[in-house]
């Protein structure tokens, strides 16, 4: 007996919802994470310099851009995915556009690297590299995070370097307003400041993995709905191409040298002496941001609730005395989103492209 006049059941979209699930939760596949192409021009220990290659008409007064990232991000923050790429803006905004890598960092090798080596060495030379690639008469300076803290202090400790203009995303220069913090401030002060001493000095810094799990869990409610979000978004690739390009950053992220690492726990959290301006390095040497006299802007993550929110980012506005101006903006995003989510475009990236663009006129 035939049974072809039942009906068939129609499997297809089963087979499609199934297949889009499977791709959602394994990851991969979703974001073009292509590197934006560059040419090494110059390459030392901790400071390898990056020119990106031109992909618009570069207007002649269009001053290079130096983008720094923090110690433990690789460069891949600047540059995450194709189509939410600051690099790739800058770029078609017709912006020069270089990058300073510190390659692999090791607890082991480099466990006694202080903030004085990048402030003094790293970024210095950085600067300098830049300026005879490219024979500009100065240079603008882009960080995030760390990165937004070390050019800044750089800025302050050598005003001979033709420093343009200086802007930092996601910065925290006041600790006292992160929530998260206060248990382990009261932990350190139960103990003397031994439990995190003693722990750095066995490691030897923090170690890259540590690193990337810190950031992954700063917002546990996200992680923990992640795998909703996926499933979710199995029909929205562009979600899910997100999401795919900042687990590879995680995956990415390099170590903290142990007497740096020191310098930021009792700078940063532990006595908040980065909220008075002061930055106290090796035999004692202070630099204040008082000194500072080139434009600044501060950009904060409206959603960064957890390492930089707004009032800790923006804090540094009260400390750049001399500076001629001072721009204290809002964006999107938390951490890491406002620095590169997908509506970085229409706000962080157009603030720093006019702040910029004002700043290669104005000096």
């Amino acid at each position: 007996m035939s049974l072809s006049f039942l009906p068939r059941p129609d499997v297809d979209p089963v087979v499609r919802e199934t297949r889009a699930a499977f791709r959602s939760l394994q990851g991969g596949g979703f974001a073009d994470l292509r590197r934006m192409p560059s040419e090494v021009i110059f390459d030392e220990p901790k400071c390898t310099v990056h020119r990106y290659e031109p992909t618009a008409d570069q207007p002649q007064d269009a001053l290079p851009v130096l983008l720094i990232p923090p110690m433990a991000a690789t460069p891949v923050c600047f540059d995450l995915r194709r189509g939410c790429s600051m690099v790739e803006f800058l770029l078609d905004e017709g912006r020069p556009t270089y990058l300073v890598d510190y390659g692999d960092i090791s607890t082991l090798r480099d466990q006694d690297l202080g903030l004085e080596h990048w402030i003094d060495a790293v970024l210095p030379d950085a600067i300098e590299s830049v300026l005879a690639d490219s024979g500009a008469r100065g240079v603008h300076l882009v960080g995030w995070c760390l990165g937004g803290i070390l050019e800044m202090f750089t800025a302050a400790a050598h005003p001979e370097l033709p420093i343009m203009s200086v802007t930092s995303v996601a910065s925290p220069f006041d600790f006292s307003s992160v929530r998260v913090l206060g248990p382990v401030r009261l932990m350190e002060d139960l103990t003397g400041g031994l439990l995190t001493t003693g722990l750095v000095r066995t490691l030897g810094g923090i170690p890259g993995r540590l690193n990337g799990l810190i950031y992954r869990w700063l917002d546990p409610v996200k992680q923990i709905k992640k795998p909703l979000t996926q499933l979710q978004s199995r029909s929205d690739p562009d979600t899910l191409a997100q999401i795919e390009a900042v687990d590879v950053l995680m995956d990415t992220m390099e170590a903290y040298p142990g007497r740096s690492i020191s310098q930021i726990y009792h700078s940063l959290i532990r006595t908040n002496r980065f909220s008075e301006g002061r930055l106290v390095l090796k035999h004692g040497r202070t630099v204040e941001l008082s000194d500072v006299t080139v434009p600044v802007m501060a950009i904060a993550g409206a959603g960064d609730l957890f390492f930089a929110p707004p009032a800790s980012a923006h804090h540094v506005g009260t400390l750049l005395t001399n500076s001629p101006e001072v721009r204290l903006e809002r964006a999107p995003g938390g951490h890491l989103g406002v620095l590169t989510g997908r509506g970085a475009r229409d706000t962080t990236w157009k603030y720093i492209d006019g702040f910029l663009r004002d700043n290669d006129r104005q000096r």
